[in-house]
């Protein structure tokens, strides 16, 4: 039932963002950090410094925003995929290929909706800490190089939150602020699906032994996780454009971007073609797991023992 794959979505979503944010958190800012004052090497390094400047937690900045969304996110992104396949079959004939894509074309179209303020507040959150440590580095060099004219370290400023973000936002730009980068993000996740759905649905079968009998879920975990991390891979570059596109607060002598085209020619010339590829890693290691465990929560169905659960109604 709907209400069920709705659910199911839900809880594979909650789940999945609880367990991989932190190294989603380090491919926001490895991918928006640009030639010149790079503050991170790598994943580990990333972590490693987030944690000692600021703290555990510091590792879930923008979770809040997330965890909020994540639920309409999946919950619309895996109920249109199936939506659209069972319109697409005929008589209930296996999907041909392009059939498949088209059906996660669809999912991919759909879920934009939530996606794209998700990913817009969740990058300013993510990468706020890049920028002020960006910024206290740039602090510290000057002052070591001129004492006296350097002053006082400069105060820490208050931590922005999703709430006032949003209100800005609004309050500057209308709705359109919420939803700036809503092109990069459809080039990104329409792609993303046209790859991961039919490529998930054709690994799960190779586990089924019946064709009426769902595979087991340590086959749809496998399924996920492997169509999930190439898919991420494939559609990096795409990510990378969207990311410095939404990024509303710049480190120090870093570009600004007019558009995809000209976000795409300025990576192109200033860093080059393996700049497309920053985060590709951390990337595969956040949306494998992710998409694995949705799959196994989406497929097992918890929502239809939770339904369950609940009183019938009387006749």
């Amino acid at each position: 039932s709907l209400p069920a794959k709705l659910i199911n979505g839900g809880i594979a979503g909650l789940i999945g963002v609880t367990c991989v944010f932190p190294i989603d958190l380090a491919k926001t800012r490895l991918q928006n950090q640009q030639n010149g004052q790079r503050m991170y090497t790598s994943l580990s390094d990333c972590l490693i410094k987030t944690i000692r400047s600021e703290g555990y937690f510091g590792m879930y900045r923008g979770a809040a925003v997330n965890l909020t969304l994540v639920t309409p996110e999946k919950a619309i992104k895996l109920a249109a995929n199936d939506f659209f396949r069972h319109h697409l079959s005929k008589d209930g004939k296996k999907l041909t290929l392009l059939r498949e894509m088209l059906a996660g074309c669809g999912a991919g179209t759909c879920q934009v909706i939530v996606t794209t303020p998700m990913e817009m507040l969740k990058i300013q959150l993510q990468d706020a800490g890049r920028i002020a440590a960006q910024k206290k580095l740039m602090a510290a060099q000057a002052h070591i190089s001129s004492p006296a004219a350097a002053g006082a370290e400069p105060a820490v400023g208050t931590r922005t939150t999703a709430t006032q973000i949003t209100r800005e936002l609004l309050r500057s730009k209308g709705i359109r602020g919420l939803y700036k980068g809503l092109g990069a993000t459809l080039l990104r996740d329409v792609p993303f699906s046209i790859v991961y759905f039919p490529l998930f649905a054709n690994l799960n079968k190779l586990g089924q032994k019946d064709p009426n009998v769902k595979a087991p879920f340590y086959v749809s975990f496998l399924s996920g996780c492997v169509a999930g991390s190439t898919a991420a891979v494939a559609v990096n570059p795409c990510d990378v454009v969207k990311t410095r596109l939404q990024s509303l607060q710049r480190g120090v002598n870093e570009d600004t971007y007019s558009g995809i085209l000209d976000c795409t020619k300025k990576i192109w010339q200033r860093e080059g073609p393996t700049a497309f590829f920053k985060g590709a890693y951390c990337r595969a290691l956040v949306i494998a797991p992710l998409f694995g465990i949705a799959q196994v929560v989406y497929f097992v169905g918890i929502a239809e023992f939770l339904l369950d659960m609940l009183p019938k109604r009387r006749a």
